[in-house]
């Protein structure tokens, strides 16, 4: 599962369908083809087509004379419409104005219901049309099917259910729906604001255990209406009281880890952050703390909300700055929304007896935005949530088409009085970067800056030469091209990343952290930069035989130990009698899987809940030291840190030759216990060791609420690799390999 595992769009039924139909997000139809020309009549827009044929239209993400977003250096644009389109951007205002649109945002947390009562007192409570509707579910199905094979049934109830809901008597279209397992978004706008609509474009981002899982996370829709880029974002953070930090983790996980494609697959993908106006939304999990269930209800029934305020988490973390930074929210003028009896409006009944709190939110962020309404739906009783919905008036800029031909023809005038044959030229604040002591899975990043001269110029970090990339593969410039105009400075950052495809080789020495970046002038001379630093080798990467030898911390070892220990075949440990005799399984192993039997056996969601990255730091350094009495994490973090270390061998558990004898032998436990034996020793024994362990989690499942099918989920895509790489495996592989380990996990092996 990758970390956008089960994710799935929609672009059709239900009627017409603006991913049929790609006008310009501004109402200015482009015709690409013709941008390469000097004309200015070139850059003008074309006579807006009717509804009819713009349904019919291909929608694809057009790049418009106005885009903010990192049009400047696109390969296609001359030089010339390149500094046109900047100063497009620049004079903006010229040639626009602010129009407001009511925006209506929604979102439910439905409990793996499926829709039983008509949803237009949540849809259509307004006494206005909305322009636009943003609506979000969670939970929408809780089935181990939609968890691990993500297809559900529930996707389909739950649209058909929202479109039938929508103001009555207005003609909507849907632009688009996401679904990451259990959490959907759908974006809706009214019929005639289709050809003003464009860039569509949908992501997801599971934040569940390792980022793989999607039973947590969020899923994103960006859009640009007119003038006007638009991102909306439904995410359900991470559940029970007290993990607020691990909700605060999620939601910048989301933030980091969202990236729009571009047109341009060179230039860097947009985040979250690159809109003119962010609607979040969502099952964002912070509670109320400090107060006891009946004090908090006593509270409510007071409809003392704002006392009640004072203890939500939320609140405090966003007066804390560690979430939300930036955004708004409305004042809590409605009881919480969580957690009811289903079918009533009865609090909590049940055993855990849940204190209220207001899970269900909307914020916001940008300009020109007025939130008219916030709040929640007691009608709707299908869910142990109730819904929430918030109103905006948003003023969304659209174009003036005469005062747009007025200035674009100032800008092409201007130009050909400038325009000159000089050549380009800047000037760097560094050209060498050191990098001490990096890390598995640390970031660190280096800057500097390009400061411009008095000539416009593109940038761009280019291949060397028999190279595939500008850099290797722990390194990454951001951004990596762009357009400077003159005197202008931007600010690079080199940014270094030891992941599982690399870690190995900087383990074994066979490469090192050194490079040299060439960096490119349209026009203008090369400038290189020299990169280097020294990586201190981990156990996470290292080949499990490898590990076997190694009787003291990774780190304790002189490298060209290490070296010849990481490079040393697998089958030498058969034959190795010059080397002292192996230990069974990696220390670094048995830590781990100790630590978990003897502190989170009985632990809740284990391996199902990602654990926080400052102690997964911790953790590593622990094992690659040897100070594992020093360690001091959530069983959480060494969960997480054990799938990683499993996922970062280089040779899996089950050895890559045993691949497909294991997939063509799944369900018969003799013929697969045949294979387990034809496994090097160390690997034999690691796969025994942890199938003991696992098995002691299973007799302790009424605790922590663990399974077969949940574990082999988990680890039949650690243990079983394909040789094929990191491809997206066929349903019917992944289930195979999930069946092989289920055996095992049902039997001693």
């Amino acid at each position: 599962m990758s970390a956008a595992a089960g994710s799935r769009e929609r672009d059709s039924s239900g009627g017409p369908s603006f991913e049929d139909s790609r006008p310009n997000g501004k109402g200015l139809l482009v015709d690409q083809s013709s941008w390469s020309q000097d004309k200015p009549e070139n850059l003008l827009p074309r006579q807006n087509k009717s509804k009819s044929e713009i349904t019919d239209m291909v929608r694809s993400s057009t790049i418009t004379v106005a885009d903010k977003a990192h049009i400047l250096s696109m390969q296609k644009f001359g030089l010339r419409d390149t500094i046109v389109k900047s100063h497009l951007i620049q004079k903006e205002e010229d040639y626009t104005y602010i129009q407001n649109f009511r925006f209506f945002v929604g979102t439910y947390n439905v409990n793996g219901q499926s829709p039983k009562e008509c949803l237009q007192p949540w849809l259509s409570h307004g006494v206005q049309a909305p322009d636009v509707y943003c609506v979000g579910f969670q939970e929408l199905d809780l089935s181990k099917e939609a968890f691990f094979f993500h297809d559900t049934p529930k996707e389909e109830e739950w649209f058909k259910a929202v479109s039938e809901g929508l103001y009555p008597g207005t003609k909507y279209a849907k632009v688009k729906l996401i679904r990451l397992v259990g959490i959907m978004l759908l974006l809706y706008v009214k019929q005639e604001h289709a050809e003003y609509i464009s860039e569509v474009e949908a992501e997801t981002v599971g934040t569940g255990i390792m980022g793989r899982m999607g039973n947590k996370g969020g899923v994103a829709i960006r859009f640009r209406f007119h003038n006007t880029s638009i991102c909306v974002v439904n995410s359900h953070l991470a559940a029970h009281t007290e993990e607020y930090e691990r909700r605060n983790q999620d939601y910048k996980d989301i933030c980091s880890r969202m990236q729009f494609c571009q047109v341009d697959p060179s230039l860097p993908p947009l985040t979250i952050n690159k809109h003119d106006v962010i609607l979040w939304l969502g099952d964002l999990n912070y509670r109320i703390e400090e107060l006891d269930v009946e004090k908090v209800k006593k509270l409510i029934e007071e409809k003392a909300f704002q006392t009640l305020y004072a203890y939500d988490q939320l609140r405090a973390q966003v007066a804390a700055k560690a979430v939300f930074e930036g955004f708004s929210e409305g004042e809590l003028t409605f009881q919480p929304t969580y957690k009811y009896d289903t079918g009533s409006d009865d609090w909590d009944t049940s055993e855990k007896c849940r204190a209220p709190a207001w899970c269900d939110r909307v914020l916001w962020k940008g300009k020109n935005i007025t939130q008219l309404s916030y709040q929640s739906h007691m009608a709707l009783k299908t869910s142990d949530h109730k819904p929430v919905s918030s109103v905006f008036d948003i003023g969304v800029r659209v174009v003036n088409e005469e005062l747009y031909r007025k200035t674009l023809e100032e800008i092409v005038r201007s130009l050909d009085k400038l325009e000159n044959a000089n050549i380009p030229s800047v000037s760097l604040s560094r050209r060498e970067f050191c990098f001490q002591n990096v890390k598995f899975m640390q970031l660190q990043v280096e800057s500097f800056t390009i400061q411009n001269g008095p000539v416009p110029c593109q940038f761009e970090f280019i291949n060397k030469p028999d190279e595939e990339s500008y850099c290797k593969r722990w390194l990454n410039a951001n951004p990596s091209r762009g357009f400077l105009l003159p005197d202008s400075i931007i600010k690079i950052e080199l940014e270094l990343f030891v992941n599982k495809t690399t870690a190995t080789k900087l383990n074994s020495g066979e490469d090192k952290i050194e490079d040299i970046l060439v960096l490119h002038l349209d026009r203008g001379k090369d400038y290189f930069l020299s990169v280097s630093g020294n990586y201190m080798p981990s156990c996470f990467g290292s080949p499990i035989h490898t590990l076997c030898y190694m009787k003291e911390p990774i780190l304790d070892l002189p490298l060209e130990t290490i070296r010849h220990l990481t490079l040393m075949q697998l089958q030498t440990e058969d034959d190795g009698s010059h080397l002292e005799k192996p230990m069974d399984i990696p220390k670094e192993l048995w830590m781990m899987v100790d630590y978990l039997y003897r502190n989170a056996i009985q632990q809740e969601d284990l391996f199902q809940q990602p654990g926080l990255r400052l102690e997964f730091e911790h953790i590593r350094d622990c094992l690659d030291t040897g100070t594992i009495d020093h360690l001091s994490a959530s069983n959480h973090s060494v969960a997480e840190a054990l799938l990683l270390f499993l996922e970062s061998l280089p040779e899996p558990v089950i050895c890559y030759r045993a691949y497909r004898s294991c997939l063509e032998c799944s369900g018969n436990l003799t013929a697969s216990n045949q294979v387990i034996t034809t496994l090097p020793a160390c690997h034999r024994n690691v796969f025994t060791y942890l199938m003991a362990f696992l098995q002691e989690l299973l007799k302790n499942s009424a605790r922590n609420h663990l399974d077969g099918n949940i574990l082999a989920s988990i680890f039949g895509s650690l243990l079983l690799r394909s040789p094929a790489g990191h491809q997206k495996l066929e349903t019917a592989e992944k289930k195979k390999a999930q069946e092989f380990i289920h055996q095992f996990l049902c039997n001693s092996p």
